[in-house]
């Protein structure tokens, strides 16, 4: 293994391990002490405006409906997402954002602005084509790893 790999390496690894930690610590504030960032995460992932189904939501987040009614229930019962029966098929589940939930997807949606724009100061516009390739290398890497 040659110098690059091992760096390549240890700054991927590091990396994804600081973002977990600190995207953590930024967002669990006092105000959102009672979730985890994987429950941010399911906030993040139901969105804004009407919601979703439980199945959509699931896929979003690469996990199974039933690991995710699990964070649901979590989420309903401290009052950041609530649960309504669809008035087109009432077999149906939706779950929608309540004002708390909003509030929570908001806080998230600004940490990552803020640590979307620290990055594009630190950068030249001309090293933003290799940055774009590189995150798309990630991407990709993520999106067709198979366990």
């Amino acid at each position: 293994m040659g110098e690059e790999y091992r760096t390549i390496n240890n700054v991927l690894v590091s990396l994804i391990n600081e973002i977990w930690k600190l995207e953590g610590d930024a967002i669990i504030t006092r105000e959102f002490a009672d979730i985890t960032n994987n429950d941010m995460h399911v906030i993040e992932a139901v969105g804004l405006g009407d919601g979703g189904n439980m199945s959509s939501i699931a896929k979003k987040l690469n996990v199974t409906v039933g690991t995710l009614t699990i964070a649901m229930n979590n989420l309903v019962n401290k009052k950041y997402v609530e649960r309504r029966r669809s008035e087109k098929d009432r077999r149906v589940v939706l779950v929608r954002l309540t004002d708390r939930g909003i509030a929570a997807y908001r806080h998230h949606e600004d940490y990552h602005r803020q640590m979307t724009e620290a990055i594009l100061k630190k950068i030249d516009r001309t090293e933003l084509p290799v940055l774009m390739k590189m995150l798309d290398a990630v991407t990709e890497f993520f999106k067709g790893y198979n366990k």
